[in-house]
């Protein structure tokens, strides 16, 4: 069970949360390219690089299970407002226009830690 300690507040225990996911990430050769990046209508959580795919990871906390884990969060309002933000990424970023493109969930919580890959597909003319 993963445990951050009492936060004041969500923003506390999200960056908390944050922090583990990025540590993790790290620990499996993803390189950070852009944390917190916001973008009118959204915001990605971590942009890494795993060898030439930009991954977009939402990191998402549950301190326990009532209301399902963090994968289950991510539903369609919340992956239109991931896909708003990686099109302004890449707006701002032109470098990574032309690279693949991933988005990926790591959930933490009291199941422990859950990464799961290529959770919105993603058309190839994007």
């Amino acid at each position: 069970m993963l445990r951050f300690g009492k936060a004041r507040n969500t923003r506390v225990q999200g960056a908390r949360a944050e922090d583990a996911a990025l540590e993790y990430l790290f620990a499996q050769g993803l390189i950070l390219i852009a944390r917190n990046f916001n973008a009118r209508g959204g915001e990605l959580d971590l942009v890494m690089r795993e060898g030439a795919v930009l991954v977009l990871v939402e990191v998402r906390f549950r301190s326990d299970d009532t209301h399902g884990d963090g994968l289950e969060s991510v539903g369609p309002v919340k992956q239109r407002r991931l896909l708003t933000a990686a099109s302004a990424f890449v707006v701002a970023h032109p470098a990574y226009r032309h690279w693949a493109m991933r988005f990926d969930v790591l959930a933490l919580g009291a199941g422990g830690l859950r990464w799961e890959k290529n959770v919105i597909q993603v058309d190839s003319g994007w």
